[in-house]
């Protein structure tokens, strides 16, 4: 039996019943793909694009370059020394901002008698005559009217502590030497200071050290003229530690040698007959 529909633009097919059900697990003829055999030659023609039967595609090996360490090494070592460079720099810029003579504790080695004996240090007290010190050399207490000139003076003889210590007591740093310490190591001295006013060098017998600092109240005793520790001293010390402020006279001191007083020896001259 065959059933049509009218012509039109959605005409439907035409259905021819045989009054046979396809057989069970089988698909009716129509679901068939045409052609037969094309299913078996579309699976071939996929292996084909793909490779060929079964293969997989081959994964690119990558291979691994070693990193560029000298560079690397470079690039720390430049940012070390940088950041050792600020750190040296903001340390000096720090201990530059402390205060003077809490910078002059932290010198190694350095002895403060402004906190060991405050009586030593009150300064002002001139005695004529000779004087007895219970520090050597001396670094405060009484002392003579006139002062060592201290203008960068090079004393090739001991000079009287009396003077000294005055000349101590206007901010000089006072640096002392064995008289047998090597020619080499005085050219040193000389060199700090010759020239450089509250500086003055000379002499002095009985040392404990081969060179000893003294400012007011200070001192320091170092083996050679190569301890980076006497330009601390001189840097941190030098009119700093006055008591006079540093207005106070270098110049017009006493320039001679000789471990006497000035005033010992003017009072141990001869009058002078009258005319």
């Amino acid at each position: 039996m065959s059933i049509s529909t009218p012509g039109g633009p959605e005409r439907r097919p035409t259905v021819v019943s045989t009054g046979k059900k396809p057989a069970a697990g089988r698909p009716a003829a129509a679901d068939k793909p045409a052609g037969g055999k094309a299913g078996a030659g579309a699976g071939k023609g996929t292996a084909r694009q793909t490779g060929g039967k079964g293969r997989k595609p081959v994964t690119p090996v990558k291979v691994s370059q070693g990193r560029a360490w000298g560079p690397i090494a470079l690039f720390v070592a430049v940012g070390v020394l940088a950041v050792g460079i600020i750190g040296v720099g903001a340390w000096a810029v720090y201990q530059g901002s402390q205060p003077w003579q809490k910078r002059a504790d932290a010198i190694n080695g350095i002895v403060d008698f402004r906190k060991k004996d405050k009586n030593l240090v009150k300064g002002g007290n001139h005695q004529p005559g000779t004087i007895k010190y219970d520090v050597s050399p001396p670094v405060a207490g009484p002392h003579n009217q006139a002062w060592q000139n201290c203008m960068g003076d090079v004393y090739d003889a001991p000079i009287a502590n009396e003077h000294a210590v005055h000349s101590l007591e206007h901010g000089t740093v006072w640096i002392t030497y064995r008289p047998d310490l090597p020619a080499d190591q005085v050219a040193k001295l000389k060199a700090k200071v010759q020239g450089k006013e509250k500086l003055m060098l000379s002499p002095y017998e009985g040392l404990d050290k081969p060179i000893s600092l003294q400012a007011w109240g200070f001192q320091l005793k170092v083996d050679n003229a190569d301890d980076g520790r006497i330009d601390e001293f001189i840097k941190t010390l030098r009119v700093n530690a006055s008591i006079e402020g540093p207005t106070a006279l270098c110049d017009q001191g006493v320039t001679a040698t000789g471990t006497t007083p000035r005033d010992n020896l003017q009072n141990n001259m001869p009058e002078q007959p009258t005319q």
